[in-house]
């Protein structure tokens, strides 16, 4: 959050640095905090450091979207778009999904407030009456040598551990899986040309509750404590059989307290990966590269405990790029000899809020893209 601003700025340009990036793209989710009436304050701020930073000053172009108007709960996301443009990069192109036309990007622009009609993207909250709670996808287009969507996403958590154990998988991952589904749809509709597409953000997909807890305490007991005047179970206790009964596991709807840790950073918590399921349902859909990072969520947020998990849900790999199957051949065969992709997280000794950033880094060689049909006959220089 906004008190662990510059800790994100530094490992925001140590990656900028590292990877010099032509085109980049950050989407950010509760953007000003988690309580939006006090923390909104320091959104302007932040946009004009970043933007105005040393770090950034090679990038002569930028887009920003931010969604501010946390008074109109009916439209809010709480959604940070943030695109950048290296000044080598000389011709790229931003959708008008207004008048279906490509305007060549100039300069730096900011908006907020009613992103509704801003005609440079679309922006979308999933009805309450159709999905629980808030589940949000705005969505920008750019040409350059090929065009590509770029989808920010942000969809619900799992509102109790003790609910999400109860059955293999959640009925959480079913809602998910629900709202994914619709984005996907909406993506590739007929409304516009289909084209490659990006979807980032937090997806808030959660690892099969009930199969890692079985697995981490395979030789335990459990017992059961339910509250005195309804009988509801309200947690969980998990303990070794010999050992003096020691307690390996609490659960409660936000307690996740596991006596040891070091299982989901060891080897970047890879042997817990085989409960990351959420995705497999849309594999003929999306395509992910390798993880080769310990669980994004949820990190302590004591600035002096960077590496340190809070005991309040299970750590789980929420923060993701996905990509259609035709952005991945894009990629993919861009690719060669010298690892020219990167799959990441950003700071990991770092405190930056209960996430950790992720990005990904790739080159896309010239010509690789199809381009689209007359795309220059209707592009508005501005």
């Amino acid at each position: 959050y906004f008190s662990n601003q510059h800790s994100l700025f530094f490992c925001l340009f140590q990656v900028v640095h590292a990877h010099k990036p032509h085109f980049m793209a950050l989407h950010c989710q509760e953007f000003g905090g988690k309580n939006y009436e006090a923390s909104m304050s320091h959104v302007d701020k932040f946009v004009k450091e970043l933007l105005s930073s040393d770090a950034m000053k090679d990038y002569n172009r930028a887009r920003v979207y931010l969604d501010e108007n946390y008074k109109s709960q009916e439209h809010f996301t709480a959604l940070g778009s943030f695109y950048f443009l290296h000044e080598s990069l000389k011709n790229i192109y931003q959708f008008d999904f207004k008048a279906k036309k490509y305007k060549k990007v100039t300069g730096k622009e900011i908006y907020s407030d009613t992103l509704e009609s801003t005609p440079m993207l679309e922006k979308e909250k999933f009805p309450q009456d159709y999905f629980p709670e808030v589940c949000t996808i705005p969505d920008t287009r750019f040409y350059a040598d090929f065009a590509f969507d770029l989808v920010n996403i942000h969809l619900f958590h799992d509102a109790s551990n003790l609910i999400a154990w109860e059955t293999s998988p959640s009925v959480y991952s079913g809602i998910r899986h629900k709202a994914l589904g619709y984005v996907l749809d909406r993506i590739i509709d007929q409304r516009f040309e289909k084209v490659s597409y990006f979807v980032f953000g937090d997806f808030n997909f959660r690892l099969d509750a009930k199969a890692v807890v079985e697995t981490l305490c395979a030789k335990a007991t459990m017992q059961t404590i339910r509250a005195a005047d309804t009988n509801e179970v309200v947690k969980l206790i998990f303990r070794e059989s010999d050992n003096d009964r020691k307690v390996m596991l609490q659960l409660e709807k936000k307690l996740f307290d596991y006596f040891n840790q070091d299982v989901f950073r060891d080897n970047n918590g890879t042997a817990l990966l085989e409960f990351d399921r959420e995705l497999s349902v849309f594999k003929d859909r999306l395509y992910e590269l390798d993880i080769s990072f310990p669980p994004s969520y949820p990190y302590s947020e004591d600035s002096s405990q960077g590496k340190q998990y809070m005991n309040t849900r299970c750590p789980a790999w929420c923060d993701r790029i996905l990509m259609s199957h035709s952005a991945k051949e894009l990629i993919l065969k861009s690719e060669n000899d010298e690892k020219i992709v990167m799959y990441d997280h950003i700071g990991p000794n770092v405190c930056m809020g209960d996430h950790k950033p992720v990005f990904l880094s790739f080159r896309i060689a010239a010509g690789a893209g199809k381009p689209i049909a007359n795309v220059h006959k209707c592009c508005v220089v501005q």
